[in-house]
């Protein structure tokens, strides 16, 4: 079957690193500091599009001498019958080698990819959209895999998105389904399309990669890399290790650490492909957190996240140092292809470890033991490790032989900060003199381990005349995740956050075993003019939840119906010319996380599901490509909680929440993408999308607002205009450069649609020097300069709950240099 391919060109917006001020607060600009801040931005915007437009020029005016030719960045397939694109190496080329490999798909149409900071090193606050639809901290709805093969989850709470498995510098790209999910695609959780990320074969060549990058921030990463070669017939792998490290860009307190170590192997004989890979992580992340509109406005440099320790442990909540992502995963597969006649055929067994925990610092000691008068035992140093998940209240301060201190009577707390302010149990002056304050620290436990099998086959025969190809397929997983959090006493509140290592109190302890298992039939006929294609799929999953604590075990039935998905791709008179249409129900099994829910009620959900219709053209001729997609996508049952106090509740005997299928998703709109080769060496790239995501109604006022949703308002976070702009210019056989502006239109902080996030815009340049060989041993020496957000703009990235966004990364710059012997 043809495979023509369209190239798509652009630059994708990777931030990096910087320098800022150490503090809390921002200049002072004065009574007119409104009006001055917005003269700035516009200001700002303006320098963005007009760097942009000056670069542009002068490519067009670039002399044609001795240089490199470009290869594609983005490819559309002309069989499909979806908006599908991908990515190549060369779009890793124009990124700083620190950045996560999730921001590689972000010039996309349709995609948006906000990440805590520059260099994507906090998980806490990574999202990622198509489409209206949303993988971040409460949501999972976008399917993502790792060469095909499920990534587990993309949560925070023990999930691991495609940085987890892949150093940037070993990535090929991505496959990105705007809407509908590849029927082949091993995911529970692709409501609104899947991300295949895809990992780099090994050379064919024995080859010594070195490099070293550094960046502001404190930014640096050593990577070593080995090829082998061809060292047995027709057999080679690679292997690498990689080791980075930055702070943060708002008050420099982080110590982010990545750690990485990865292998593949790739072997032929005859007709049988053998191929593996393995990888291992291990990370530590301080995070970043959310603000309010207020709190930005007020001051847009800093997240209420704090540098010092100050012994009031109300305020050192928010200590940047104990928010901590803390996670190690390894990840392995072997995959085994070949074809018998016109049968080909491939099966891959793979295993996922998952071990971490997040990090807090409660301001208080959870008080878990009737101990009457004599003390609290929580505060010993050998402490009981009670079991339970029963407390009996909390205690903030206490007198030297340990014993709970009430607040003076009629004390009003001078505490201001954080959350507007403390009640006087929090605060020292409320107390008698000598009262001690203590706090805890909390940890909640993330473990995983999963088996599973992959199986496909594609037969490629003729009915009369037409060609017909036959696909079928498989996947089988097996899959543990055990859940706990234990609370740690601080050893002394007022010098830092050290604590005991034995916990005083493990609130809950529990495993999920979930079983699926999924099957797909898809058949396509190529017509002459037209190809047509139609396929169905199934999941079979079940979910269990075990309490360690008790025994006590639920289950829930997580199958879906029959998944069906058809289309059309047709030929026009006009050469190059394709229109194409396609419909897709795409599936969500029912999260573990609903388990969590010990006394939850559970028989009245079902999985979720999404019915996905695509439907445009693409042109593709020797200068000049674009394509133009309308879509549809319906998700009506969406999985939501009420709680048994509400007034919608639906059993007011029910002692715990209650799930049910209530409301969801529509959204529709285009996207929008052209590339034009301008020269052999200079390319330009534009994507423009468009989309209105707004909420579905459960068709009961009570149950909408217990689920806090107003039918027809705008899907918080989803961005409703976005425009890109970009180009790569191969100025010389050494030289390099390009540029890239990416504008994100307005979007609604909550689902009630009451605050606004200004639009915003930012702009990306970078320059590539290739020295070339030195002499026999050294092939290549290569510097790579970046700046990310040139123009230091101001802005909410990633949204999620419903209150509050993260600050996108400011003005970076990082150097790359890479040595091949």
């Amino acid at each position: 079957m043809p495979n023509t391919l369209v190239r798509n060109w652009g630059i994708n917006y990777i931030p990096i690193c910087r320098n800022r001020i150490n503090n809390f607060g921002k200049p002072h600009l004065g009574d007119g500091a409104p009006k001055k801040r917005e003269a700035m931005i516009h200001t700002k915007k303006a320098l963005s599009f007009f760097l942009t437009g000056i670069i542009f020029s002068s490519l067009v005016w670039s002399q044609e001498s001795e240089t490199v030719v470009l290869e594609g960045i983005v490819v559309t397939s002309s069989a499909e019958t979806f908006a599908r694109n991908e990515t190549d190496e060369s779009m890793m080329w124009q990124q700083s080698d620190l950045t996560s490999v999730n921001a590689v798909i972000d010039n996309l149409p349709g995609v948006l990819v906000n990440e805590g900071d520059v260099f994507g090193s906090d998980d806490w606050s990574t999202t990622l959209s198509i489409r209206g639809f949303q993988n971040s901290l409460n949501l999972q709805q976008i399917g993502i895999t790792i060469d095909g093969i499920p990534n587990g989850n993309s949560n925070y709470g023990g999930g691991s998105k495609a940085n987890r498995f892949i150093d940037p510098m070993n990535s090929a790209g991505a496959n990105v389904w705007q809407g509908a999910a590849n029927i082949a695609s091993r995911s529970n959780e692709a409501l609104g399309g899947t991300l295949d990320f895809l990992t780099q074969d090994p050379e064919y060549k024995q080859r010594y990669r070195i490099s070293t990058s550094f960046g502001e921030d404190d930014a640096r990463k050593y990577y070593i890399r080995y090829d082998t070669g061809e060292f047995v017939e027709d057999t080679r792998a690679w292997v690498s290790y990689s080791r980075s490290e930055n702070t943060d860009w708002i008050n420099h307190s982080a110590e982010n650490e990545w750690e990485h170590i990865a292998g593949k192997i790739v072997r032929e004989l005859g007709k049988l492909n053998l191929t593996g890979y393995l990888s291992w992580d291990d990370t530590h992340e301080d995070n970043y957190q959310r603000v309010t509109m207020t709190e930005f406005e007020e001051n847009p440099d800093w997240d209420r996240l704090t540098s010092d320790w100050t012994g009031l442990p109300y305020v050192d909540q928010l200590y940047r140092k104990g928010w901590s992502t803390i996670r190690e995963n390894l990840f392995t597969y072997l995959r085994a292809e070949s074809e018998i006649g016109d049968v080909e055929f491939s099966i891959t067994g793979y295993y996922h470890y998952n071990d971490g925990r997040g990090d807090w610092v409660p301001p208080f000691i959870t008080d878990v033991t009737d101990d009457g008068a004599g003390g609290n035992s929580e505060l010993s140093a050998t402490p009981m490790a009670v079991r339970s998940p029963d407390s009996l209240g909390i205690i903030q301060f206490v007198d030297a032989n340990g014993v709970a201190l009430a607040p003076i009577d009629g004390c009003v707390s001078s505490i201001t900060f954080p959350y507007g302010g403390a009640g006087p149990e929090y605060d020292p002056a409320c107390h008698a003199s000598g009262a001690i304050p203590v706090g805890s620290y909390r940890h909640t436990h993330y473990h995983k381990e999963r088996f599973g099998l992959t199986g496909d086959i594609e037969w490629d025969t003729d009915i009369g005349e037409f060609d017909n190809t036959l696909r079928a397929g498989i996947w089988y997983e097996d899959y543990l995740r055990e859940e706990s959090r234990d609370w740690h006493k601080v050893i002394d509140s007022e010098t830092g956050f050290e604590f005991i290592d034995e916990p005083y109190w493990t609130q809950f302890d529990r495993e999920f075993p979930v079983d699926t298992f999924v099957y797909y039939l898809q058949d396509s006929v190529d017509l002459g003019p037209v190809i047509a294609t139609f396929g169905t799929r199934q999941f079979l999953v079940d979910l269990d939840r075990v309490d360690i604590f008790n025994g006590d075990t639920a289950s829930v039935n997580s199958d879906s119906n029959i998944l069906i998905s058809g289309g059309l791709v047709a030929q026009t008179p006009i050469q190059g010319l394709q229109l194409f249409g396609g419909y897709a129900e795409n599936f969500a099994a029912i999260k573990d996380t609903v388990l969590e829910q010990g006394g939850s009620s559970l028989n009245q959900i079902e999985p979720e599901t999404s019915e996905n219709i695509d439907i445009g053209m693409r042109y593709f001729g020797e200068r000049l490509d674009w394509a133009i997609t309308y879509y549809n996508i319906d998700f009506e049952n969406s999985i939501s909680i009420i709680s048994p106090d509400s007034p919608a509740g639906i059993d007011f005997l029910l002692s715990a929440t209650t799930f049910l299928n209530a409301g969801g998703i529509e959204s529709d709109g285009f996207e929008f993408f052209t590339n034009y080769r301008v020269t052999d060496f200079l390319k330009l790239y534009m994507s423009y999308t468009h989309n209105d995501s707004t909420y579905l109604g459960s068709g009961d006022a009570l149950i909408d607002t217990s689920i806090g949703i107003t039918p027809g308002n705008t899907v918080f976070g989803s961005a409703e205009d976005m425009f890109v702009i970009s180009g790569n210019w191969a100025i010389s056989k050494y030289i390099d450069a390009g540029v890239s502006t990416k504008f994100v239109g307005d979007r609604w902080m909550d689902p009630e649609n009451t605050e606004r996030i200004d639009d915003y815009i930012v702009t990306d340049v970078y320059l590539g020097i290739n020295g070339g060989a030195v002499n026999e041993s050294l092939e290549s020496i290569d510097l790579r300069l970046t700046v990310n957000n040139i123009s230091d703009e101001r802005y909410i990235g990633g949204v999620a709950g419903g209150w509050g966004g993260w600050i996108g990364g400011a003005r970076a710059a990082a150097l790359s240099i890479t040595a091949d012997f």
